[in-house]
């Protein structure tokens, strides 16, 4: 036996018993460490198909991440299609207009620095389990963990989700999340508001290129009621797909040109693109 044999045969054990050794929370807190990781490191652009339904808006939407902000082109809104003047004259709006680029930009950062945060208490928020694997997953069901004490209504309400959780075990990285809450989220002691129990989410996110992870379909419903607001409910059905990526150092009339380039519905036309959905 050579010498490289004599160390692979020993560490082989080794690395199996390490393995055995990490807990379903340590699991989470590596795959959250990952996917924090990735989100500081990864600064691909990409140019996507989006289907993105609420109550008060339904959009169908060409969008393409610019260097500066994301622009869209709104091909359908509330089952109406755009005719093309429409199209060019709302991203022309938004090329012209630096104050909602701006607004844009912050909403943008302020919903990833949100998601980082609830990323992170991922761990220690919930009680975890291993459930089984298939393929390269593995997946995991989580239940609220009594000691945990959210520090914010956000917190509050992801805390008080039961769920499963598919975590790729090559990359460590998050493939879906999903859950629902299993009682009243009472607002102010149910005086300013309360989400109801039921209410579910659905995260799916898919590998477009190697060690580069996206969300391709977010679902969620759940329902409330406020004094302070009319409603306090989230309802939205997301859905990306025909990814494509772009230069990182795409101005945003770049991006509205390639746009414009683009089969409205892509349903009806062949489009450069890693899927087909």
């Amino acid at each position: 036996m050579t010498r490289i044999q004599l160390i692979l045969t020993l560490a082989l054990p080794l690395t199996a018993a390490v393995a055995a050794a990490q807990t379903p929370r340590d699991m989470v807190r590596q795959a959250v460490q990952a996917e924090l990781a990735a989100s500081r490191n990864d600064h691909s652009h990409w140019l996507y198909f989006e289907f993105d339904r609420k109550p008060e808006k339904t959009v169908k939407q060409w969008v393409a991440e610019a260097h500066s902000v994301s622009i869209e082109r709104v091909v359908e809104r509330d089952g109406q299609p755009l005719p093309d003047f429409e199209q060019r004259q709302e991203m022309s709006a938004f090329i012209n207009d630096p104050g909602a680029q701006n607004k844009k930009h912050k909403s943008n950062q302020h919903d990833d620095e949100q998601a980082a945060e609830l990323l992170k208490i991922l761990p220690d928020a919930f009680i975890w389990t291993v459930e089984g694997e298939g393929g390269r997953e593995t997946l995991l069901h989580f239940r609220p963990d009594p000691q945990f004490r959210p520090p914010d209504l956000e917190a509050r309400v992801f805390a008080a989700m039961e769920g499963e959780m598919a975590i790729d075990r090559q990359q460590h990285r998050i493939a879906t999340l999903k859950g629902h809450l299993i009682h009243d989220v009472k607002i102010g002691f149910g005086f300013l508001g309360e989400l109801k129990a039921g209410g579910t989410f659905n995260v799916e996110r898919r590998e477009l290129t190697p060690a580069v992870w996206e969300i391709v379909e977010t679902h969620v419903h759940i329902q409330g009621h406020s004094l302070i607001f009319k409603t306090i409910s989230e309802n939205e059905d997301d859905v990306k797909s025909h990814f494509k990526q772009i230069d990182q150092g795409t101005s945003l009339e770049q991006a509205k040109q390639e746009l414009l380039q683009l089969n409205p519905d892509p349903a009806k036309g062949a489009t450069a693109s890693i899927d087909g959905h």
